[in-house]
């Protein structure tokens, strides 16, 4: 077996350290004898290359020495048995019989369910999530999005902590299990996507730095040294993330990539990464035959992020839209501390604005950044589908100081409002875990670092962060309580209680509506057209035939909407609009009519 390793940083030479055996038998000690060490030779026809021809089998441990050092897993292991600070291990990966002939699931027309394979099950583990994946197909999703999967120090964590990014964490079945997830998730019909984190690397178990200039202080990030895209050296690590990027797609057989907060990727060369990115997967999905996406996080309200590359954009394919939440957060609950001001003043004013030119900052000023933000998208050109809405996330969740979902104080007829604003917009819909029965777990920000020292840095910051915004220490959740994660957990005995069972047929109505009717997941943003009234807290909106309006209020609601035909789902007893042409809808209630 050939290895190979960039590590232009290796003066003296790299010695090759494999163990016999090796496999999951050997009792978690990394090895049954160490072998004596090889060592390596540079590459002629690739500067900083090293290679190694050994004889090596699925499950072998190896790494490599630096100049004489300790050894290092691999940057590029597809398998770290032991942790990230273990050694690494081959992955033969054809070893996987994929059951499910798949061809692929694209974006339009989809509906989106993110989850996190650590907090989905009490197990914790693929095998355990994918026990829960019929649920959802029943429910109408379409694609599950996970958050990040890679290795990261400890057992539970929210994934962005991640270290060596070609490797899946073992906690939660390492890559076998990972691959017997996504076959599951296809004999169910259901796509998956895998969110990514090129922008950093978690604290610990991060050796990339021993190897070569993976990081630059050209930038600065809120983690640190920038990851090294445009610096000496930056045409490996673009292609080391790269690498990872299509090895998800080809290896894992994923029909799509989240990528995390790609405004924080620091970028200066004239082809950027991002662009580099979606040309690379979109020949890989021509070479394969079948859909392949990417979805970006993006907080610059950029439009350019999805427009096509030959229309001089990125080229990725959609991008989380939060300017589409924060209004309705806003709408729903009153918040306006913090990035939700602007949104607060005229929360059914912004929630209309996004609804039909997606960004509410388009090029207006935002008080939480001091300045003008964003830029309009060009409605008449840009399909709806490239726009992802949502009324919850891990971020919009977990990063609050107790990590309380809507259902904390929202009442049912509210939540309903919010899925219906969510599954009848013109956004490709994202809902999370356990959002569909309103959920009364929290999702709290948890991590599982065996370094006291980061342990308690990690623990201190949180607390001094929310103390800046009045929250007393002790009532904030410590991250390394593994009661933390445990409350994360969801409760699926909820969703067959009240009023539970009633929000869950609710979300069932409007997904099957969403898919049986084509206006529901028409591209056409201009197409939209909504009518607000602020102080009576009413919203409606029209899709094609079809009607939509919601009443935050807690009184009943006439609105003018016209001739309306029949109605199609209401959360109550609502009748169509007589003669007069006028909705009498009752108060914290939402219903969906057609024409005709």
């Amino acid at each position: 077996m050939r290895f190979e390793v960039w590590a232009p940083q290796a003066q003296d030479g790299i010695v090759l350290q494999l163990a016999d055996g090796g496999d999951d038998r050997d009792g978690g000690n990394g090895a049954d004898g160490a072998r004596a060490g090889l060592p390596m030779e540079r590459d002629p026809e690739r500067a900083g290359w090293w290679t190694a021809e050994a004889p090596a089998a699925d499950g072998t441990r190896y790494g490599f020495a630096l100049d004489g050092g300790p050894v290092l897993p691999d940057p590029r292991s597809r398998r770290q048995p032991d942790g990230p600070d273990g050694p690494s291990a081959v992955v033969d990966q054809t070893a996987y019989a994929w059951h499910t002939p798949w061809q692929g699931r694209a974006l339009p027309g989809a509906v989106l369910y993110e989850l996190h394979i650590g907090t989905f099950t009490r197990e914790g583990t693929f095998d355990a999530a994918a026990e829960q994946l019929a649920p959802l197909a029943e429910l109408g999703i379409t694609h599950v999005e996970l958050m990040p999967v890679c290795p990261f120090p400890g057992t539970h964590g929210w994934g962005y902590e991640g270290v060596s990014l070609w490797a899946v964490h073992e906690p939660y079945g390492g890559p076998a299990g990972l691959k017997r997830f996504v076959d599951a998730a296809h004999r169910l019909g259901l796509g998956v996507v895998l969110d990514v984190v090129h922008n950093h690397l978690g604290p610990a178990g991060n050796y990339l730095p021993r190897f070569g200039p993976y990081f630059t202080d050209t930038h600065h990030t809120p983690w640190g040294a920038a990851v090294n895209l445009d610096a000496p050296g930056s045409d490996e690590v673009r292609a080391y993330l790269l690498g990872s990027a299509l090895a998800w797609l080809r290896d894992f057989r994923l029909d799509g990539l989240r990528l995390d907060a790609v405004h924080a990727l620091a970028d200066q060369r004239a082809l950027t990464f991002l662009e580099e990115l979606s040309t690379a997967v979109d020949a890989l999905s021509a070479e394969l035959g079948r859909p392949l996406f990417l979805i970006a996080e993006s907080d610059l309200g950029d439009p350019r992020t999805t427009t096509p590359r030959a229309a001089g954009g990125l080229g990725l394919h959609a991008q989380w839209n939060d300017d589409f939440h924060h209004a309705l957060h806003t709408a729903l609950t009153g918040e306006s501390q913090g990035y939700y001001a602007d949104f607060a003043r005229a929360p059914l004013a912004a929630l209309a604005k996004t609804l039909t030119r997606v960004f509410f900052h388009d090029g207006t000023y935002s008080s939480f950044r001091g300045r003008t933000h964003g830029r309009p998208v060009d409605r008449t050109r840009t399909p709806a589908h490239r726009f992802l809405g949502y009324a919850q996330t891990h971020d919009q969740i977990g990063n609050r100081a107790l990590g309380d979902r809507l259902s904390a104080t929202l009442s049912p007829g509210l939540l309903a409002c919010a899925a219906t604003l969510v599954l009848t917009g013109p956004h490709t819909p994202m809902l999370f875990m356990g959002e569909e029965w309103g959920a009364t777990t929290p999702w709290q920000f948890f991590t599982d670092h065996p370094d006291p020292v980061l342990a308690e840095a990690v623990r201190t910051g949180r607390r001094r962060e929310f103390a800046a915004h009045g929250w007393a220490a002790e009532d904030i959740p410590d991250p390394q309580d593994p009661a933390t994660r445990e409350r994360s957990c969801l409760d699926r005995s909820e969703a067959g209680k009240e009023p539970h069972a009633r929000l869950l047929a609710w979300y069932r109505e409007l997904i099957a509506l969403r898919h049986t009717h084509p206006d529901l997941s028409d591209p056409d943003l201009a197409a939209v057209r909504v009518a607000y009234d602020e102080e009576a807290r009413w919203l409606a909106y029209r899709r094609g035939d079809l009607r939509v309006a919601v009443n935050l209020s807690g009184e009943p609601a006439e609105i003018p909407l016209g001739d309306a035909g029949r109605v199609l789902a209401s959360w109550q007893p609502t009748e169509p609009p007589g003669p007069d042409g006028v909705l009498r809808l009752p108060p914290e209630s939402c219903v969906v009519l057609a024409d005709g």
